[in-house]
């Protein structure tokens, strides 16, 4: 048997309890009403009331007022009226064991995830992608897991981007049209995450969602906040991040069915954040998750202004609910107000749409599913004060915890493996010495060859001088000759005109004419 929480005294009778039985706390639930009608105490009461029971909670704290968990709560005049308008005595203050969790990892651990792990279908949702470019980035992550390159951080999937769009010619034949308008249209909306904080969520060391699972010494649950202020300015993150969260609790927890309490509760804070601008995929994917994982021992409560703001299929899933006030000021106020009072069974004593728009800060209508799993008829009650404080910790009261986590230096500390950044790098850098050694080469070739050519005008040259000096040498030879020769003839015939050769043609003359 399970054990029933007091959430609330009635309003018409303090003496009875409004409860929540804990063997139906995993039917989930919805927390609602106006701004300032008392939500976040709801909230902090049924926090505290899981973590007693030993049950760990997550839960987003969008303002920074729940860190006051962490923290004892005080008597004041105030505080005391109201136990006297409840009749109660007094209030065991005492804070609950807290664990602090930041996307951003300022105030708190850092929770990081892979983008492997989150996949392309949640990452196409948090880029605003629409079917084209999600089957693109698919294609993507497909490529990287095919050559065996791992998608860790954004740089990672940066440089798998770029990779991509630089051998689209060569990856078409397999991985289909890799459209350069649609790699652009990625690495832009990836841009725009980075610049909103996205980066920071993916990395290593990687969340093991089963550390939100942990109880303390005295076996109450770890309440685990996550530092939301910042995060609600980026919705796509805020949303995804839930959403991935969840599929890995969905993933990993094993099927329990019906236990006497849950293994962890969620409060999802500003609840309309994840279906605001969701595709009918994502929308989807939110709603199987939210039906099935109570069979996980999961419980899942939302937080919102306003009924409306959750889909029917969503709601319609919902067991326990709280409903603080709602203003009717407008016709679309005024449907609220009407929606909200026709999704709780009626109660005969009171009209539920006119009590939703008189309820006081603090007081709520109130249906939780019976001991049978039916919804009981709703109730008008005073929701029960916190144990721990109204006022937020300090931001060195924070650091001190975060200090003595039993996380401690686990998550802080990011981790950068060699993933596909590192490798393309590598690949990148590889191809350039390869280039520049090609480049080298033929550099080398063509001073070779340039130098072979000179070799070859050198001897040709060479050559040709060496045949113009013995053509010359040749052509001296013969002119000596010649002036040798001509020197001799003229030297002889100049002997020939002289006195010997006249007495030559003398003695020549008188042996032919000579007296007889």
């Amino acid at each position: 048997m399970g054990t029933p929480i007091v959430i609330a005294k009635k309003t018409t009778d303090t003496t009875q309890d409004i409860v929540l039985h804990s063997q139906f706390a995993n039917r989930h639930g919805l927390i609602a009403g106006a701004t300032g009608t008392g939500k976040t105490v709801t909230l902090k009461v049924l926090a505290e009331s899981f973590s007693h029971l030993g049950v760990p909670v997550f839960l987003a704290d969008a303002k920074g007022d729940v860190s006051s968990l962490a923290k004892a709560g005080s008597s004041s005049p105030k505080f005391d009226e109201r136990l006297k308008t409840l009749n109660i005595e007094s209030v065991p203050f005492a804070a609950s064991p807290v664990m602090f969790w930041d996307l951003f990892g300022q105030q708190g651990h850092p929770i990081r995830t892979t983008i492997s792990e989150i996949g392309p279908l949640l990452l196409a949702q948090m880029l605003n992608l629409n079917d084209t470019q999600e089957g693109v980035l698919s294609a993507v992550f497909r490529i990287a897991d095919d050559q065996g390159l791992l998608l860790i951080d954004f740089k990672d999937l940066k440089a798998m981007l770029s990779y991509v769009s630089e051998n689209t010619a060569e990856l078409k034949a397999e991985y289909g049209n890799l459209s350069p308008a649609s790699l652009g249209a990625i690495q832009r909306n990836l841009l725009a995450l980075g610049d909103q904080g996205g980066e920071q969520f993916f990395g290593e060391p990687s969340l093991n969602i089963l550390d939100f699972i942990q109880t303390d010494s005295n076996g109450q649950g770890y309440i685990n906040i996550l530092a939301a202020d910042k995060l609600m300015n980026t919705p796509k993150l805020y949303a995804t991040f839930l959403l991935w969260m969840l599929s890995e609790l969905f993933e990993q927890l094993p099927e329990v069915g019906d236990m006497d309490k849950p293994k962890l509760v969620f409060f999802f804070d500003e609840a309309h954040l994840l279906f605001d601008n969701a595709s009918p995929a994502l929308q989807q994917k939110i709603e199987q998750v939210v039906r099935l994982i109570r069979s996980k021992g999961v419980g899942i409560y939302f937080i919102t202004q306003n009924p409306l703001d959750l889909p029917e299929s969503v709601l319609g899933q919902l067991g326990n609910r709280v409903q603080h006030a709602l203003r009717a000021f407008t016709p679309k106020d005024q449907k609220a107000v009407k929606t909200a009072a026709d999704t709780f069974r009626a109660n005969p004593e009171f009209k539920v749409d006119q009590a939703i728009t008189e309820l006081a800060v603090g007081e709520a209508l109130i249906s939780c599913l019976d001991e049978q799993g039916t919804p009981q008829i709703v109730e008008r009650g005073w929701v029960m004060p916190p144990y721990s404080a109204f006022s937020p910790i300090s931001a060195e009261e924070r650091q001190v915890i975060i200090g003595q986590s039993i996380v401690a230096g686990v998550y802080d500390q990011a981790v950068d493996r060699d993933s596909a950044y590192e490798r393309l790098q590598q690949k990148v850098l590889q191809q350039s010495q390869q280039k520049q050694a090609d480049e080298l080469a033929k550099q080398q070739t063509k001073e070779q060859e340039a130098l072979a050519k000179q070799q070859a005008k050198e001897q040709e040259r060479f050559a040709k001088e060496q045949q113009k000096a013995a053509e010359k040498a040749q052509r001296d030879r013969e002119k000596l000759t010649q002036d040798i020769v001509g020197t001799f003839a003229k030297s002889a015939a100049r002997s020939l005109g002289g006195s010997t050769g006249q007495k030559i043609v003398r003695g020549l003359l008188g042996s032919l004419f000579g007296k007889r």
